[in-house]
């Protein structure tokens, strides 16, 4: 079978779940919410530290949901926050999505956020998270769009922030401005019932450009995605270190504003 062919850019540092343990099921996956059952089971792909599985396992309280994620590691973390909240109808276990080890139609919904933009080949995926969802049910996906990412005031080292990061991404195996990809790729892997919608983040307050310019800045110098970008040959230590600051110094800008854009999908399978 298949096997993950991708390298996941960010890793599992703690300035990459600093963003992650941002994510509920209200603001990164509002579009799905409307379709959910309190007796549906569900597989939550890629599911990191597990804070949006928590609150879908909230919201289908007679169902059951699997969360899936291929580091091990961080699965400690969301076991732990299941325990914090209360949560029993929840379980998780390590696998690789282009070859989800379950049987067909194991599930009512299938969702990954921010996960085919990693993948290895992310029609594969889709393909395969089509195979275990029942007929009838939902494939959910959500991924931002790198390229359509915006933001003011515009330092040109943000600039190349924004380039230096797709070619890494790419590099890795990934494709890092997926939102816009999802439709054709959800065609490709035989989807013929698709709502595609848009939905952004923005962070404009004070207390949100802090968070997110000092995460950015972190995980430019410090996680995988800094390692994987001076071993390929992207980027030396202190380019990256220019980068990095220039992401502190664009945070203590009072007028900071970035918006990111993020392509969403409802497959009916």
């Amino acid at each position: 079978m298949p096997q993950e062919t991708a390298v996941y850019t960010h890793g599992h540092h703690e300035s990459v779940l600093r963003s992650h343990t941002w994510r509920t099921a209200a603001n990164s996956a509002a579009y799905l919410l409307g379709s959910l059952k309190p007796d549906m089971r569900v597989l939550d792909v890629g599911c990191g530290p597990g804070t949006i599985t928590a609150d879908l396992a909230e919201l289908v309280p007679q169902g059951r949901v699997t969360g899936l994620e291929a580091a091990a590691g961080v699965l400690d973390q969301a076991r732990g926050l299941m325990r914090e909240r209360g949560l029993d109808n929840v379980d998780f276990t390590v696998g690789d999505v282009h070859a989800l080890d379950f049987p067909d139609g194991s599930f009512s919904v299938v969702h990954a956020h921010q996960v085919l933009q990693h993948v290895g080949d992310p029609v594969r995926a889709l393909a395969e998270m089509r195979r275990v969802c029942e007929p009838g049910g939902i494939v959910a996906v959500r991924d931002a769009d790198y390229a359509a990412m915006t933001w003011y005031p515009q330092p040109p080292a943000l600039d190349r922030w924004l380039d230096l990061y797709r070619r890494v991404a790419r590099a890795n195996g990934g494709e890092p401005d997926a939102g816009r990809r999802l439709l054709a790729w959800a065609r490709q892997a035989g989807f013929t019932e698709v709502t595609a919608s848009a939905d952004t983040w923005c962070y404009a307050t004070p207390e949100e450009i802090a968070w997110w310019s000092g995460l950015w800045a972190d995980r430019t110098v410090a996680s995988s995605y800094a390692r994987v970008a001076t071993a390929g040959g992207h980027a030396a230590d202190e380019e990256l270190a220019e980068i990095s600051e220039a992401w502190r110094e664009w945070g203590r800008q009072p007028d900071a504003w970035f918006g990111v854009l993020n392509g969403e999908l409802l497959c009916r399978a």
